[in-house]
């Protein structure tokens, strides 16, 4: 079924786990190939079954804006089903497109429609709304499109598409999947190459599902440290099926209570393991996780595995700031988890987190901080304490901002702590993560009993 409007808040207590959590789930479909996977399917002729797709409210967002395109979106069982003539075949939506609380959807579909010839209007919820648009608006204006933003560059946004875009080229100055990707959905209608130098490599969904759709993309380090990615336009799209894997960032909330929570031993399955998305199970490990994989297979050209996790005595770490595109989501319930670690931790490098659903630097020392824990920033790097004798952790209240991501990792901390935590609203846990509370108390969390 399928839920786009906005919902009240929920708030919610959390009091430790009664008993150690144990079992194996399945979590949802990994957020960023879900957006991919809709969008690339609806720009493809033909028609494309997926199957595994995370039915959030970001990725029904997503959904609802290629249907407003032209393309046929239909839910058939356990599968959904994209029927598209191509892009010859878009038109002018009749309506505002709203992103919701989606940055991804926002960005990506930004760079589609700089390449079309018509006018788009998009919004989102009060978060996104917030977000800048910038980063993805000056490198796209460079094909031809013209944005018109607020003053201060945010939604909402009037998109004037260019019908002959020019290629771009173009240095990113920080690291950024969202951007990369705009750029090369806009090149998809250019003549010519387009280029993408990013200083670091950021995840590369993008990349692998513009190849299983038949669109070859040349990868290349360059002499600084970085890659160049090169897509060579006009590129038209084959339909393909696609396996949605399970969301890394999704297990990272599982799997840090499962190592807090003593005693718990769980298994998640078919968790997507590519390389520039696992910078926690890294960094976790590191601490002296008790984290392995097993089975691991390539599904739909992107590596998985089943995950198992056991319950131990984590360590502080010093996590360097060229890891932080590979988990940039993760740091609030890393962080939690270096609450609870023997020893000091350093998170560096998180520029990235002030820009994301809510300043993400600023609420998760916030979280921490109301709830007992020692915690500090340091430019661009948050410092965590670590767990302190006689000092307790739990018993304050978070202020979500209306961000999924400390919702949950509020939730952790609360099944950990040795008082209960509050939380102001976790409805906003439904755009990437349908059923979270369910799913953790079939492990035995006890959440709201």
């Amino acid at each position: 079924m399928e839920r786009l409007a906005e919902t009240a808040a929920r708030p919610l207590t959390v009091s430790a786990a009664a008993r150690p959590l144990g079992g194996e789930i399945a979590v949802p479909g990994d957020k960023s190939i879900s957006h991919r996977a809709l969008m690339f399917a609806a720009l493809a002729r033909g028609v494309t079954r997926i199957s595994g797709l995370l039915e959030g409210e970001d990725v029904l967002r997503t959904a609802a804006a290629m249907r407003a395109l032209g393309a046929d979106i239909r839910r058939e069982g356990t599968e959904w089903v994209v029927e598209s003539a191509g892009v010859q075949g878009f038109s002018e939506p009749s309506d505002v497109l709203d992103m919701g609380n989606s940055g991804t959807a926002a960005r990506l579909l930004s760079g589609i429609l700089s390449g079309l010839p018509f006018t788009c209007f998009m919004t989102g919820d009060a978060s996104l709304r917030g977000r800048p648009m910038r980063r993805v608006t000056t490198p796209l204006s460079a094909n031809g499109a013209v944005f018109v933003t607020r003053a201060d560059e945010k939604l909402p946004m009037a998109i004037v598409g260019n019908g002959s875009p020019a290629p771009i080229v173009y240095r990113m100055p920080v690291a950024s999947a969202q951007v990369k990707s705009a750029i090369l959905l806009a090149g998809l209608n250019a003549t010519g190459a387009t280029r993408v130098e990013e200083p670091v490599a950021t995840r590369d969904h993008t990349e692998n599902m513009l190849r299983h759709f038949g669109v070859p993309v040349t990868i290349e380090a360059d002499t600084r440290g970085g890659r160049v990615i090169t897509l060579d336009g006009p590129a038209r799209l084959t339909a393909r099926d696609v396996i949605v894997p399970g969301d890394p960032s999704s297990a990272a909330f599982p799997i840090v209570a499962a190592l807090l929570v003593p005693g718990s031993e769980i298994v998640i399955s078919n968790v997507g393991l590519n390389a520039l998305r696992t910078g926690l199970f890294v960094t976790l490990r590191e601490m002296g996780a008790d984290l392995t994989v097993v089975g691991e297979r390539v599904e739909g050209g992107e590596p998985v595995g089943d995950l198992r996790v056991r319950a131990g005595v984590l360590r502080g770490v010093d996590v360097p700031p060229e890891r932080a595109p590979s988990m940039i989501d993760e740091y609030p319930v890393l962080a939690v988890a270096c609450a609870f670690a023997e020893g000091p931790s350093r998170l560096r490098g998180l520029a990235e987190l002030r820009v994301k659903e809510s300043d993400r630097l600023a609420a998760t020392v916030a979280l921490l901080t109301a709830n007992g824990a020692a915690v500090h920033v340091e430019g661009d790097d948050m410092i965590v304490e670590g767990r302190q004798s006689g000092r307790p952790l739990g018993g304050g209240t978070v202020e979500t901002r209306m961000d999924h991501r400390l919702a949950m990792s509020a939730i952790v901390m609360g099944l950990a702590a040795s008082r209960p935590v509050t939380i102001d609203d976790t409805a906003f846990i439904e755009t990437s993560f349908p059923g979270f509370v369910t799913l953790m108390n079939a492990l035995g969390a006890g959440i709201g009993a």
